[in-house]
């Protein structure tokens, strides 16, 4: 199976709608029929022509058909497993009609692709893979600007003031200090597993409760491409 593995994301705004309704450069639209999930993927990356699509689920599917509409696209690899990458040359506006089954799984990630890169914002639905974009974009972010990165954390940690306090008081966990030497030396990874091990403590399990939850996250998704 071929998968982009080094991936950096730049994170675009980030708002919660509905499984249809990530403001972000990945329009998904769902739909099923009969037995199978039927989502049209659209480009809406400003301008932009993309070479492919990367797709994840949390399950395992079978992929039944791509169909590109505005260019060219077919599956590269088997047509079942969790992690896919469809390719070929979409225009801005194009889209990728692409079915699979079960009818009741939900894509984990989308993003688009230029060459090996991604490009506009990504489509998700998990913690999981919040932490994961948070994890790659930070490590980025921090190879290359990170006066930015200490800026953002900087102005993250003002807007939160009164929740982080209460944060460290009732688990004692001061959150400013313990952060910026894991966001300044670990790699991805190390970002990743930290942000799952602080929702973990949150008791949080769902994307909706992590950007709704009352941290206000703005200045990070600012600096991360916004």
């Amino acid at each position: 199976m071929i998968r982009c593995r080094s991936v950096w994301v730049v994170l675009g705004v980030l708002l919660l709608a509905s499984v249809a309704g990530l403001a972000q450069s990945v329009d998904v639209t769902p739909n099923v029929v009969h037995d199978t999930a039927i989502w049209f993927f659209t480009n809406n990356s400003p301008a932009v022509a993309v070479t492919g699509l990367q797709l994840e689920f949390d399950e395992e599917v079978t992929i039944t058909q791509v169909f590109p509409i505005g260019g060219f696209g077919q599956l590269a690899g088997p047509a079942s497993g969790t992690s896919f990458l469809v390719l070929g040359d979409l225009l801005v506006g194009g889209a990728y009609w692409i079915s699979w089954q079960p009818a009741s799984a939900v894509p984990s990630l989308s993003l688009w692709l230029s060459g090996e890169k991604p490009v506009g914002a990504p489509y998700f639905t998990t913690v999981a893979k919040l932490g994961y974009l948070f994890g790659q974009g930070i490590a980025h972010l921090r190879e290359t600007a990170p006066d930015a990165l200490r800026a953002a954390f900087n102005q993250f940690f003002a807007d939160n003031a009164a929740y982080l306090a209460g944060l460290a008081e009732s688990t004692g966990l001061d959150l400013a200090t313990s952060l910026m030497p894991i966001i300044m030396a670990s790699p991805a990874e190390g970002i990743e597993n930290f942000f799952n091990t602080i929702v973990g403590m949150l008791g949080v399990t769902t994307l909706e409760g992590v950007l709704t939850g009352g941290i206000d996250f703005t200045a990070l998704f600012a600096a991360l491409g916004m």
